[in-house]
């Protein structure tokens, strides 16, 4: 636990609760499994899940991701809107592409540890989705800033999460699709670690692809971008509303990143740090883009980074002037900086995915936010998958 107290003032006193892990083993694919948590002499509720799909199996596999949500009301409300849609579809896992809890966001007007509450607070929002599903999370800034010794470096993002891996990039496999995270908070060139590992996880990736035909990457910033703000990610900040400017770039994400995950077939890279929504159609290194989703051979990309955080609707400063320039980028296929939501991926057999945009408070996605995704059948290598599901606080790690 967390001791702090300021003072003689007990406003900002705290007391952490423990963070437990536990290892759960044997489990059976698509069956309900019930369990209860003890601590301190008092039990939970009875809960459940159903578990994944064993590796492999092409039976359909359906995923939520979103990025950016914080504790805000708005975070609620789509987190609320994610309820509903468990209660009418089965979903085998959550995918978080960064920027979890914002607890951070005070840290410059209250003490340091007084952030753990605000963990609590997320943790316990989010607790009917993780206590069902596995939660599957990726570091973004907001988690990292290694920057500024006031803000987060990491700790506490590694201590409430127990990924696969060492946290904050790994990979892991479930029925027919294999998902690698990859954290762009640090370099991905040739001569990096991440650069190194995340070459050798795609190459065994494609020594089968029969076996788990689908492959995704997850991350925080998005390489493509058409919002003013932020600009597309190439290791350092593009534009001129984003800090701090005078940080060394991280290395490899201009180019290197970009051509591995085109020589290596990525179907789906999912991202969030840009406070809106938008899905580009298939590209391969920013020099051809296909407008068609049908027969794909290059790179989707969606950012699912209207979780709850406030939009980016205006360019700093101004609210007036839109952070969308009229001019719409050849590679956008659907966008909107208006709209809080979540999205949705269901991998439906080893050719067809949909992809889905919820707007926060609408129980069905428009049109243009729903896009179906066919390829032509690929192979993928049979690995063990391991999951880790989040639960109110507690951290399980599943494998299947």
């Amino acid at each position: 636990g967390i001791n702090a107290e300021y003072g003689e003032s007990k406003e900002w006193y705290y007391t952490s609760g423990f963070i437990h892990e536990a290892l759960m083993i044997n489990l059976i694919p698509g069956m309900i499994h019930y369990y209860q948590i003890e601590s301190n002499g008092e039990e939970s509720e009875v809960l459940q899940f159903v578990a994944a799909p064993e590796s492999g199996s092409k039976t359909p596999l359906s995923f939520m991701h979103v990025g950016d949500v914080g504790t805000f009301g708005t975070s609620v409300m789509v987190t609320n809107d994610m309820m509903e849609r468990m209660k009418e579809q089965q979903f085998h896992g959550m995918i978080h592409c960064g920027d979890i809890s914002y607890a951070n966001k005070y840290n410059h007007s209250r003490p340091d540890n007084a952030e753990q509450k605000v963990w609590d607070t997320w943790g316990q929002m989010v607790q009917p989705i993780g206590s069902k599903m596995a939660y599957m999370a990726v570091p973004g800034n907001h988690e990292l800033d290694i920057w500024d010794s006031t803000n987060e470096n990491g700790t506490i993002y590694a201590k409430r999460f127990i990924m696969p891996g060492n946290e904050r990039y790994y990979s892991f496999g479930v029925g027919m699709v294999h998902f690698v995270a990859v954290s762009t908070d640090e370099s991905i060139d040739a001569s990096s670690t991440q650069g190194q590992w995340f070459k050798n996880v795609l190459t065994k990736v494609n020594q089968n692809r029969d076996k788990w035909p689908w492959l995704v990457v997850f991350q925080h910033r998005p390489i493509y971008n058409s919002n003013k703000i932020h600009g597309n990610w190439t290791g350092k900040n593009t534009d001129q509303y984003s800090g701090p400017p005078d940080l060394p770039p991280f290395k490899g994400w201009r180019e290197y990143y970009e051509s591995l995950l085109v020589e290596h077939g990525v179907d789906l890279v999912l991202a969030g740090h840009v406070h809106h929504y938008e899905r580009t159609w298939p590209i391969r290194n920013r020099v051809e883009t296909v407008k068609s989703y049908k027969a794909v051979k290059y790179p989707v990309h969606i950012t699912c980074g209207h979780g709850g955080q406030s939009l980016y609707k205006y360019v700093p400063k101004t609210d007036k002037e839109d952070s969308y320039n009229e001019t719409v980028p050849l590679f956008v296929a659907s966008r909107t900086n208006t709209e809080w939501g979540h999205c949705e991926l269901e991998f439906i057999n080893r050719t067809t995915v949909k992809h889905a945009m919820y707007v926060m408070g609408e129980d069905t996605p428009r049109a243009e936010n729903v896009a179906v995704i066919t390829k032509v059948s690929g192979s993928m290598p049979a690995v063990i998958a391991n999951i880790s599901l989040v639960i109110a606080g507690i951290a399980m790690l599943i494998t299947v």
